[in-house]
């Protein structure tokens, strides 16, 4: 009972933030087709679309309306998290939502702790990594991690994966 107390009195004691939001790639989909139906609504209107560029989310490839979303949206001061952000970024677009994201850390405006599988969004400069075990929750180094190695590995050895990935069943 004594943490809980601890831990209230300090966050009293932090900044208050009050803008931020979670995004959820496996439910982007849905919040789309829910600000479409909001434009509808006679009294909103396409005003449900200028919190998203003005447009429908639906009228641009599944990448280029994460990054609309990501360029609208994290305008504010705030606290995001994210949940694969990724999930419909080429590699070229991460960069690209790396650089939006940098924007706004050197601007002070924004902090975000972002869930991933994305070794090129793992290398965000001066990130912390913390990777999730059964029983502990612990700081990792970007080239200790799981997708970094796999990934590295495979761009050096590609040829040894196709090999045991498409190799002929023996018992054939």
């Amino acid at each position: 009972m004594e943490i809980i107390k601890s831990l209230a009195i300090q966050s009293i004691m932090l900044p208050k933030v009050s803008n931020g939001f979670y995004f959820r790639a496996e439910t982007f989909d849905s919040f789309t087709t829910y600000i479409d139906e909001l434009a509808k609504d006679p009294y909103i209107g396409f005003s449900a679309y200028r919190p998203y560029g003005g447009k429908s989310l639906n009228e641009l490839s599944h990448g280029q309306a994460f990054l609309n979303f990501f360029n609208n949206r994290f305008s504010k001061k705030g606290i995001y998290l994210l949940d694969e952000p990724e999930s419909a970024l080429s590699p070229q677009n991460q960069l690209v939502f790396m650089r939006i994201l940098r924007d706004l850390e050197k601007n002070g405006q924004a902090q975000f702790i972002i869930a991933t599988h994305s070794p090129i969004l793992m290398a965000y400069p001066d990130s912390t990594i913390l990777q999730f075990k059964k029983l502990s929750i612990e700081t990792i180094p970007y080239e200790e991690t799981e997708h970094f190695i796999l990934t590295k590995d495979f761009l050096n050895h590609r040829e040894r994966y196709f090999r045991t990935l498409f190799e002929e069943d023996e018992f054939t």
